[in-house]
Parts: structure tokens; C-alpha cells; sequence
């Protein structure tokens, strides 16, 4: 991985690098995804079918390719790339329950980078949420991208969301706790103090941190992630050795997600 710190944040996470090239990205994925099938292991796994982020310029390319091969007009979400799913479902059938079909609706326009950085943006967001158990979903790569098609029925959700205001059988969420939160912010703010000022100012402290971090730099780079079974140890640790060997540059955040 070519990112500094990133890159190594990513791993520690288990992102599944990809370069964006089915032909070269197939082996790395199953490579990765093998080493998620312990059931030992909880599993949280977020696949974004569309492959990228929504853009006008993306939007108009997608819609250029949907009339080429006489597909409907998206106006909110991409056409999907089904092949990384397909892969993900294949290899992790027996190790997960459900799949969660998550929309995401901003009530206003979609927050930039920095707006979420500076806290101005989303001052309000809307989740849908359905779960559809692995077993209503068929086995075969045909099936599994069909059903992936069917399913993935957010445009006019999302249409509907900005017209409405909110999505079908909609929840009321409770009020925030101020009082509550306000403490929970207060006493990380103290405790994130008190590291910083041993980090800066007390020698012991620094050699502490640079010894964590280097052993869990070491660690990482060797064996994968600690949490990870015995059984699967020794083979995740050929597996992550010959990652490393790849030249990558882009990165898969997998499940059935699209936001607007």
C-alpha cells in the first residue's frame, strides 16, 4: 500500500485493496475475503455496488452506458458493478446472516469533506434500512446479480425522499441527551489532554508510544490483524506477506450502501 499512515490505517481495518481492474483485483479479493470466513470473528462487511462516489459527471457516464445497453435511466445512484458482491456473497455465504440493504437520504445537499470536518454538514440525515436473509438470495453468480439488480431499487426511493422529506414507514428518533453528551465530550477532551501533555512532556510516556505503536506496526505487517483466529493465522500471514508485493491504488469499502 503506497499511503503513508493511510495506507497502514486501512489495513488495520481490513479494506480490501483494489485497483479497480476485475482481472487484477479477483485473487486479492478472495485472498482477503478467505480470511473473514471464521465464524470466531464478528463480521461487519460495507460493499458500495456502484464502485465510486455519486457525481454529475459520473451521473452522466453512467447514463450514457445505461442507454447502450438499454437499461433505465439513474438520476441519483450509478449502475452497479456487480462481480465484487457476487465474490463477497460467494466466499462468506456460510459465515454471515443477512444482508442489510442501508439508503442514506440527506435533507439537504450532500456534505463535502470539509463540511463534515468543520461540523456544518449534516445538520439532518435519513437511514433506511432492510434485511434480507442470505438464504432468500440464490447461489449462482446469475442469480446473485440479478438479484443485486432487482433489489438495488434506490433511484426513485431517493426521488421520493426529496420530494417527502423522509423515506417509507419512517421511525421518530428520540431527542438527544445535551447533558449526556456534553460530559462524554468533556471527559474525552480531558483524557485526550492528559495523553497529549505525557506524549510531549514525559519521557517514559514517549518511549511507551513508540514502543506500542512499533510492535503493533510489527505485528500488523507480519501476522495481520492480532484479533484473527489461530487456525487462519499461519495462512493470513502468506496471504498479507504477498499483499504487500502489490502496487496499489485504490481502496473497496464493501456493503449495500448509497447516500445522496
Amino acid at each position: 500500500m503506497k499511503l503513508l499512515v493511510f495506507g497502514r490505517v486501512f489495513h488495520v481495518m481490513e479494506f480490501i485493496p483494489v485497483k479497480r481492474k476485475w482481472e487484477a483485483d479477483e485473487s486479492m479479493m478472495r485472498m482477503m475475503l478467505s480470511s473473514f470466513t471464521s465464524r470466531d470473528d464478528s463480521l461487519w462487511l460495507a460493499v458500495f455496488p456502484e464502485g465510486t462516489d455519486f457525481t454529475p459527471k459520473k451521473s452522466l457516464r453512467s447514463q450514457r452506458m445505461a442507454l447502450e445497453k438499454g437499461l433505465p435511466l439513474l438520476n441519483n445512484v450509478l449502475l452497479l458493478k456487480t462481480k465484487g458482491f457476487c465474490a463477497c456473497l460467494q466466499t462468506l455465504r456460510k459465515s454471515i446472516d443477512a444482508v442489510y440493504d442501508i439508503t442514506i437520504g440527506y435533507r439537504n445537499d450532500c456534505p463535502l469533506f470539509m463540511d463534515n470536518v468543520f461540523g456544518i454538514d449534516p445538520s439532518e440525515f435519513h437511514t433506511h434500512v432492510k434485511q434480507i436473509p442470505v438464504g432468500d438470495i440464490g447461489s449462482s453468480e446469475k442469480e446473485v446479480s440479478s438479484w443485486l439488480m432487482n433489489t438495488f431499487q434506490k433511484d426513485h426511493m431517493l426521488t421520493e425522499f426529496e420530494s417527502k422529506g423522509c423515506f417509507p414507514n419512517e421511525g421518530t428518533e428520540s431527542e438527544i441527551k445535551t447533558v449526556k453528551y456534553a460530559v462524554n465530550f468533556v471527559v474525552v477532551l480531558i483524557l485526550t489532554g492528559i495523553c497529549m501533555f505525557f506524549t510531549l512532556f514525559t519521557a517514559w510516556f514517549r518511549i511507551y508510544v513508540s514502543l506500542v505503536c512499533g510492535a503493533m506496526a510489527i505485528i500488523t505487517s507480519m501476522f495481520g490483524l492480532p484479533l484473527l483466529s489461530t487456525n487462519s493465522l499461519s495462512k493470513t500471514y502468506s496471504q498479507c506477506n504477498a499483499m504487500y508485493h502489490d502496487q496499489i491504488e485504490d481502496f473497496l469499502q464493501v456493503f449495500s450502501v448509497r447516500s445522496i
